[in-house]
């Protein structure tokens, strides 16, 4: 079942939210060749403490920490370790927070020091994708406008959606219903009515969009080893546009 929010809590999402982006900027500013990714997962499970809120991921059906960090070829849900950033490297960053009972949730990938051209392509066109599919993101669409935006875009770019990680509705609880795939057809799916709040995320693979599911039963990797990217907005479906809960303060 959808879950239809009120202004008073997509208000309450919506602070929830901007300690996330809040977080991902000064983690945006951080990440340089030498740093860990245990580092960043320390630094993210501290920073919401301070507003009230917490990581959400922790614990999270036993995940193991506050981020998910996802290097290189690495799709989603990637466990922080001890491995140190590289120049060249490409480093996706998912992070939640829960406040007050409701759930903020956004992503951004960030290149280390100088990286590929295309692995530059791929970061601006995932990011590109993402906007896009907000700005489809209107009341008496479908679902499938969304979908089929971010999809035809990357495409487009000679690159490929990810089938078997999506989007998802968010609120009082991190995954809610609908799935939003990054691919799909114009008019089909789900009616879009205001007060859905929906965590919109293209995964966008450099290579063939098949993954691999690695041995610590999280991890998310492309299957032909090549670069993948992620970003992640949560927004909001309002009768004046969609709403994007998931900006830093200025």
């Amino acid at each position: 079942m959808i879950y239809l929010k009120t202004d008073q809590e997509i208000s309450k999402i919506q602070k929830a939210g901007k300690i996330v982006a809040n977080c991902l900027k000064e983690i945006r500013s951080m990440v340089s060749p030498g740093l860990s990714l245990f580092e960043i997962d320390k630094f993210a499970e501290d920073f919401p403490k301070q507003f009230g809120g917490r990581a959400a991921f922790k614990g999270y059906h036993n995940y193991p920490a506050s981020i998910c960090l996802s290097v290189n070829d690495v799709v989603v849900h990637g466990i922080p370790d001890s491995y140190v950033l590289r120049s060249g490297d490409i480093v996706g960053i998912d992070y939640g927070v829960e406040l007050d009972g409701y759930y903020g949730d956004s992503a951004i990938t960030v290149p280390v020091g100088e990286i590929s051209s295309e692995a530059i392509v791929l970061i601006d066109t995932t990011k590109s994708a993402l906007e896009l599919g907000i700005a489809k993101a209107l009341m008496g669409g479908r679902l499938g406008d969304i979908s089929f935006a971010i999809q035809e875009y990357a495409e487009a770019k000679s690159f490929s959606v990810v089938r078997n990680y999506v989007g998802h509705g968010i609120g009082r609880k991190l995954h809610e219903e609908p799935p939003i795939p990054n691919y799909g057809h114009k008019g089909k799916g789900v009616k879009l009515e205001a007060g859905m709040v929906l965590a919109l995320e293209p995964m966008v693979n450099a290579g063939t969009y098949e993954t691999v599911l690695l041995s610590d039963g999280w991890t998310a990797a492309t299957k032909d080893g090549r670069l993948s990217a992620h970003f992640e907005h949560t927004i909001a479906i309002t009768r004046s546009g969609p709403r994007i809960l998931t900006l830093p303060d200025n």
